[in-house]
């Protein structure tokens, strides 16, 4: 769970010494396999409400909500993208989830029945996202070395 933003009371230009009668927080999380939007919604807004003081009303807008994915490590799409960045890093390869938003790739595999390969070059110390983020030409370039790989081990299945 993310908090991204909060703000309540006098935001504009200037001081004012008032007590704020309404307080905001925008919140974003990351679902995994098994939980959905809807759901996460519900658990969420039953707990502010359960933890609030009775003075204080919760009113929770969901603005967007997207189904978690994983592809498992056995399918014929992960050992080829696993061989072809060994082969590219000259490293061994060690799996591990980690979390993302990119909605359209549960959609793909339940509409077209495609499978999605999410390939990572990107180092934790990247930063992505954040204000200092910053990525290293030497991990850009055997990313780009190890996509004709997979598309060969893919082929060879």
């Amino acid at each position: 769970m993310d908090v991204n933003g909060i703000w309540g009371g006098y935001i504009g230009e200037g001081a004012k010494t008032v007590i704020a009668s309404k307080a905001f927080a925008k919140i974003s999380m990351r679902l995994v396999p098994n939980q959905t939007p809807e759901e996460i919604t519900e658990k969420f807004t039953q707990y502010f409400e359960k933890i609030a003081p009775k003075s204080v009303k919760i009113k929770v807008t969901p603005h967007h909500g997207g189904m978690p994915y994983v592809l498992e490590s056995n399918t014929k799409e992960f050992l080829a993208a696993k061989k072809a960045m060994e082969k590219a890093f000259g490293k061994e390869v060690l799996p591990y989830r980690s979390g993302g938003s990119i909605p359209i790739t549960s959609l793909f595999e339940k509409v077209l029945g495609a499978k999605s390969v999410l390939m990572g070059f990107g180092l934790d110390s990247d930063a992505i996202h954040s204000p200092n983020e910053h990525y290293g030409l030497y991990n850009y370039y055997k990313g780009i070395e190890s996509i004709p790989y997979f598309f060969e081990f893919y082929a060879k299945g």
